[in-house]
């Protein structure tokens, strides 16, 4: 019911600055089940088995769109942001989670299971240093998620020694030359090559665009691709690493786009 409040809240709150009535679109770090219309694969967990776009409509009285908060990512980022022009973009959130999501020529991919671009919860490709694998939330283990997310990363950090830093105070760190840091960025992004390594294995993107806290880390567009080549079944790779031209803002720009078309 929180949840719905504070949507409602939001809602009417732009409507009384805008004076008009407004579509409504959300983004959502899970998505709808296919089969009962209610929340899955969310690490909001709160919102699992959900019926939360009858809840919201009922609330609202209007029709609501809902798509996983990656998907809305990626569909922003590829309409007009850093995918524009790309046939194919795979958008990636490395925050608190991790999470993907895939458009060709401008539609979000879903997928027969609504799982298209659930890229977090493949297990990553094992490298040295990669075991035992950390347990993810989804109750698997070993999980790109469980490896690259923001507190993924300071828990790396942690297991090898280091103190309890945040991602921001290790980048930092590492910057003033501190071996331990620098240490556990490049474990990080070792890791974030292999990942998406095998994104370009089989989706062939053009583009990757990065959000989310970690997407700030300026070095890994440099350094991810230098290290992914190793990995991709290819003679060359012209997949392009990209920040997101619309920041922290392309998620809710892509649940707004989730209306284009009508």
């Amino acid at each position: 019911m929180a949840t719905l409040m504070a949507v409602a809240g939001l809602v009417e709150s732009t409507e009384n600055e805008l004076k008009r009535r407004g579509s409504v679109g959300l983004g959502i770090p899970g998505a709808e089940s296919a089969a009962t219309g209610r929340i899955k694969n969310a690490n909001s967990t709160c919102l699992i088995d959900q019926p939360l776009r009858r809840d919201l409509q009922a609330l609202l009285q209007r029709e609501v769109r809902i798509a996983n908060d990656a998907n809305c990512f990626a569909l922003s980022e590829a309409i007009d942001g850093a995918g524009q022009g790309a046939e194919v973009v795979f958008g990636v959130i490395l925050g608190t989670g991790v999470g993907g999501g895939i458009v060709v020529r401008e539609q979000v991919l879903t997928g027969a299971n609504h799982i298209a671009g659930e890229w977090g919860h493949n297990p990553l490709p094992q490298g040295r240093g990669d075991l035992p694998p950390p347990a993810c939330y989804c109750g698997r283990n070993g999980c790109v998620e469980a490896w690259l997310s923001g507190p993924a990363l300071a828990s790396d950090h942690l297991r090898h020694g280091g103190d309890r830093l945040t991602p921001e105070e290790i980048a930092v760190k590492a910057s003033a030359g501190d071996a331990g840091c620098e240490a556990t960025l490049q474990r990080y992004e070792m890791r974030l090559a292999r990942a998406l390594a095998q994104v370009i294995n089989i989706l062939d993107p053009g583009i990757i665009v990065l959000g989310g806290g970690l997407s700030r880390l300026e070095r890994l567009y440099t350094n991810v691709p230098d290290l992914w080549t190793a990995h991709i079944f290819s003679d060359r790779v012209v997949t392009r690493l990209l920040p997101p031209r619309h920041g922290d803002s392309s998620g809710v720009r892509g649940a707004a786009w989730l209306w284009n078309g009508g």
